[in-house]
């Protein structure tokens, strides 16, 4: 009897490697490989690239394009604080328009920039596009200009995991709250609570959550999916949105051609296939499916 069983856990451990667990497709045993994750798709560089835009321009000149992005947001822009490297959707999105602009991945320098430094920073120059969960909306768009939208969110709330009296904005009223300064988030959440707690990251904002400090954290469900797959068994998204924000690339108020080049590479990105396979590489890592591409808006 010993044998017989021994024999049968030693065939089920070689059959693990296989199809990843001696049961049923569909149960939790059967979940899929490494190797069967979605593979980031590659973005093939214009050489004759032609944009006739003097941001452009200093960009070729100095054989650097350069790039805002946030480095805190699990699966749409994250820094490897050891290796430097980027990655997220917010990054895939990044390097397909700056292929299609003539730069290959190496000569892209990333710019970290908080939610309250972007305006300051597209608007003064300092970088030549930004794309990190960057909502379009009138009031920004005094300051800077929007290609996109390129992705479509909702703001929603982050809670610990045994959480039950927080189910959706309606029920924050006298929870603490944490959101990031400079963000679309306060001016939403302060309707349900007058109780907010601001950071210059959301990442500041988990961790208090973590320990206990604050009761919920509040931003768009995109970034809250990708630290409840961080944290996952710890923090949970509640799933009721209660805003649209549509994500659009920031750049110079003034430049037209830019713009209309970077949503043209949008656009090529989306019908041929490579948006989908970014979103399910690193969005999509939450169990989230691919929502529908949003329509261009071309001003």
């Amino acid at each position: 009897m010993r044998t017989s069983r021994t024999l049968a856990v030693a065939l089920c451990a070689v059959a693990l490697t296989a199809t990843a667990a001696c049961g049923k497709d569909g149960t939790p045993g059967a979940a899929a490989t490494a190797s069967d994750a979605p593979k980031l798709p590659t973005y093939t560089v214009k050489t004759d690239a032609k944009v006739d835009s003097p941001i452009i321009a200093e960009a070729k000149k100095r054989g650097q394009l350069i790039i805002g992005a946030k480095a805190d947001q699990p699966n749409l822009g994250w820094e490897d604080v050891a290796s430097g490297d980027r990655s997220g959707f917010d990054i895939e999105v990044a390097k397909m328009i700056a292929a299609d602009l003539g730069f290959t991945p190496q000569q892209i320098k990333w710019q970290t920039l908080v939610s309250s430094q972007r305006e300051p920073a597209i608007a003064k120059g300092q970088i030549d596009f930004y794309v990190g969960t960057y909502s379009i909306n009138d009031e920004r768009k005094k300051t800077v200009s929007f290609a996109g939208p390129y992705y479509i969110a909702g703001q929603d709330l982050l809670v610990k995991q045994d959480n039950t009296t927080i189910t959706g904005a309606e029920s924050v009223n006298g929870k603490n709250v944490c959101t990031a300064t400079g963000s679309t988030s306060i001016k939403n959440i302060q309707q349900y609570s007058p109780k907010i707690t601001q950071f210059d990251t959301y990442s500041a904002c988990v961790e208090k959550l973590l320990s206990g400090e604050v009761d919920a954290v509040t931003t768009d469900d995109a970034i809250l999916k990708g630290y409840a797959s961080k944290y996952a068994g710890k923090l949970k998204v509640v799933g009721k949105p209660f805003t649209k924000e549509n994500y659009g690339v920031g750049l110079n108020k003034d430049d037209a051609v830019l713009r209309n080049a970077i949503s043209d590479a949008l656009k090529a990105h989306e019908d041929n296939g490579d948006w989908k396979k970014a979103y399910d590489a690193t969005l999509g890592a939450s169990g989230s499916p691919a929502p529908e591409v949003p329509a261009l808006d071309r001003y």
